[in-house]
């Protein structure tokens, strides 16, 4: 019997691809377990002998300070009667005699043992397949149910959801599959190993196989823009001068992305060579289409693209998706728009930028066509530009140039403050000693415009005002309420 027991634990590691010794410490569990029917509270410890297969129960007494559960605890004391060496924490074993597994007993140890393996499965599973996240990865496909595959790793099993799969792929029982390692999520009921077909990484894992390059690190593959089984945007770049990325990545005739197109059932692949210039990158992003004019708005993360008529259905792509995957490669939010949307456009905001200067400039509409025309469409372009930008224009001198922005800046902080119109300036105020008329303009444009608000004001509240420091705000609130008779 004692020999078959170490049998039946080899057998079943084999089997479950687990430690010998592991199966063996779960035989001891559930001897252990089986072992309370028959000693009640008594701690108990069943050793298993690893040559022999002989096997042991012990009663196991801890040495503790305060005794509180005589059957397994014993006093420094009484340990000491039973070994002079004995310290806190020492433990006395006993031998029992051994049990009878009666029925339900194996049934109990039977469940232990099947328990304790599961949970070595799992955590086999975790440590071979975790560390091979963002590898391929290929296996046979065991079983498909509702469109998910279940595919046998060899010492795992791995399951691709429907959405994992390209359009129109399907597996039988048997077949062979490759895919990427998309995950592995260790969960109550056992760990789970997600592949997928559809990934982005497939594609650059595909291409490392296929491109010495790219395995040597010569090319860089910088960003991939996918949908799955149509259409593949990758963008690459070369270390090495003497080397083309792109060229490298499609191969002689072809046969390097080829061999990626057959393996992804004929998606189809645009490779795109990275540039750090945003608008060359994005041109490129968007080929077959001819561009011919693009605006940057780096505010909005916005790239708005002219086309000619004939080529927007080439750059917006089939169901939007030439210019959905040039976004995505990129990073940036691309409008596409004819030649005349474009310009109808341009001519739209230049009206409402001129109107917008004259009404809250109070400039009339040549000078505000000027500032149009000179390439400030905004309140915001013309109040925080440099002083010399404006300086630069024709005809405009520096006073002018810096009370355009002083009416620029202090509309701006006017509708922020949601006033739609400043408080008006009293005498009070103005008698203040050291205030000056750009001071209190701004001040009564947060509705300031009397000795008494600003008595009533804190520093805080002030906070933005450009025309005076924080210990001259302070002084100023305290001379207002002095004028008020606060210290009176």
């Amino acid at each position: 019997m004692n020999a078959q027991m170490l049998q039946v634990a080899e057998a079943v590691a084999r089997e479950k691809g687990v430690e010998e010794s592991l199966v063996i410490e779960a035989m001891e569990q559930a001897i252990k377990t089986a072992a309370r029917r028959t000693y009640g509270e008594k701690d108990v410890e069943a050793k298993i002998n690893r040559l022999t297969g002989g096997m042991d129960l012990f009663h196991v007494r801890t040495v503790v300070e305060d005794v509180e559960d005589e059957l397994n605890e014993l006093s420094l004391e009484q340990a000491r009667e039973m070994d002079p060496a004995a310290g806190i924490g020492t433990q006395f074993r006993e031998s029992l005699p051994a049990i009878e597994l009666g029925r339900i007993a194996a049934q109990t140890a039977k469940q232990v043992i099947n328990q304790k393996i599961r949970e070595a499965e799992r955590e086999r599973v975790v440590e071979e397949y975790e560390p091979r996240v963002g590898e391929l990865i290929t296996g046979i496909v065991k079983r498909v149910e509702r469109g998910n595959v279940y595919v046998d790793l060899g010492r795992g099993e791995a399951v691709m959801y429907r959405e994992d799969l390209l359009p129109r792929e399907s597996y039988r029982q048997g077949d062979r599959v490759r895919a990427y390692l998309r995950e592995v999520r260790n969960q109550p009921k056992g760990p789970l190993v997600f592949i997928s077909r559809s990934d982005a990484g497939m594609v650059q894992r595909l291409f490392e196989q296929e491109v010495p390059e790219v395995q040597d690190g010569l090319v860089v593959i910088q960003a991939i823009a996918r949908d799955p089984g149509s259409r593949t945007k990758m963008a690459v770049i070369s270390n090495d001068n003497g080397i083309d990325p792109v060229g490298a990545c499609v191969g002689m005739r072809g046969a390097r992305v080829q061999a990626v197109v057959n393996e992804l059932h004929g998606e189809k692949i645009d490779i795109i060579e990275w540039t750090p210039d945003t608008v060359s990158f994005v041109v490129n992003a968007l080929a077959p289409a001819e561009i011919e004019r693009v605006l940057v708005d780096e505010d909005s993360n916005t790239i708005e693209v002219a086309v000619a008529e004939d080529q927007l259905a080439i750059a917006i792509g089939r169901r939007g998706q030439n210019v959905r995957l040039a976004s995505e490669l990129t990073g940036w939010k691309i409008e596409i728009m004819t030649a005349g949307e474009e310009r109808k456009k341009r001519v739209e905001e230049f009206d409402a930028a001129r109107q917008v200067f004259e009404e809250c400039l109070d400039v009339d509409e040549a000078f505000a066509t000027l500032l149009c025309n000179e390439g400030f469409l905004s309140l915001e372009n013309l109040a925080y530009c440099s002083l010399e930008e404006l300086v630069a224009i024709e005809g405009l001198d520096g006073v002018t140039a810096h009370e355009l922005q002083n009416r620029a800046r202090n509309y701006l902080l006017q509708q922020e403050l949601g006033r739609p119109e400043a408080a008006e300036i009293e005498d009070s105020l103005m008698q203040l000693d050291g205030m000056t008329d750009a001071l209190a303009t701004e001040l009564a444009i947060r509705g300031i415009g009397t000795a008494e608000a600003m008595a009533d004001a804190g520093v805080d509240d002030l906070v933005g005002i450009e025309h005076a420091t924080r210990e001259q705000l302070e002084a100023f609130i305290l001379a207002a309420r002095e004028a008020c008779g606060w210290f009176d």
